[in-house]
């Protein structure tokens, strides 16, 4: 059974952040992560006590370097962990399932070397429903024939099956956070207003990249 959303009142307003670019993490949305840095690994372990939350963001290359770090882009996504395992190096093998987007107000005192912001998440509170299937904006099959042609151009293999039995949100969720996309395109996928128009600017974006044969498969997140 899937765990009930949180009240908007019931959360945060002040956690720490992750930047790194080209992670997306979307409501709903599930976040692998290798932590190892030594601070990354202090965020975590707070993060465990103190409700299991943080927030993650890209760093926005427009803004350039700050006193705490890299310029962050104002909207990101707030996270709950629901998954953690150390291994017997020292690392947090860990998952963080997309709870709801919020804006950051202001950057706040670190802590044991992690950013930490206030943030406002009012804006966003649709993001707390669960959103009804049959919302794309257009016919379902127009998204499985791009997703194959993508896939099948860039040599990557996937469970068609399990393809097509994801509800609609999951589908355009998933493949939002797991396609290789710039940062620039995640962050647009990030700030779509809902459902309808993440659906539209993933099959614009997928659409781009199975007639130019895909996009560069040697980028890789890297976490931290």
């Amino acid at each position: 059974m899937a765990a009930r959303a949180p009240r908007l009142e019931q959360l945060p307003d002040e956690f720490p952040v992750f930047p790194l670019g080209g992670a997306l993490l979307l409501p709903g949305g599930h976040l692998p992560l290798n932590i190892f840095e030594p601070r990354y690994l202090a965020m975590v372990e707070d993060a465990l006590g103190e409700g299991r939350y943080f927030g993650m963001v890209q760093p926005d290359k427009r803004l350039g370097q700050g006193e705490n770090g890299p310029g962050l882009h104002r909207i990101g996504c707030l996270g709950r962990l629901t998954s953690f395992d150390e291994t017997a190096d020292g690392r947090f093998l860990i998952t963080l399932s997309g709870v709801i987007r919020f804006t950051i107000v202001e950057e706040i005192e670190m802590r044991r070397g992690y950013r930490r912001v206030r943030a406002g998440l009012a804006g966003f509170a649709a993001d707390l429903r669960a959103p009804e299937d049959g919302e794309l904006p257009f016919p379902r099959y127009q998204l499985e024939d791009v997703l194959r042609r993508y896939f099948i151009g860039v040599g990557m293999d996937v469970n068609w099956d399990g393809l097509e039995a994801m509800p609609d949100a999951a589908l355009v969720t998933s493949f939002s956070m797991a396609c290789p996309f710039t940062n620039e395109e995640k962050q647009a996928l990030l700030e779509a207003r809902d459902l309808a128009e993440r659906a539209r600017a993933l099959l614009a974006l997928l659409e781009i990249g199975a007639r130019d044969g895909g996009p560069d498969m040697t980028w890789e997140p890297k976490a931290s």
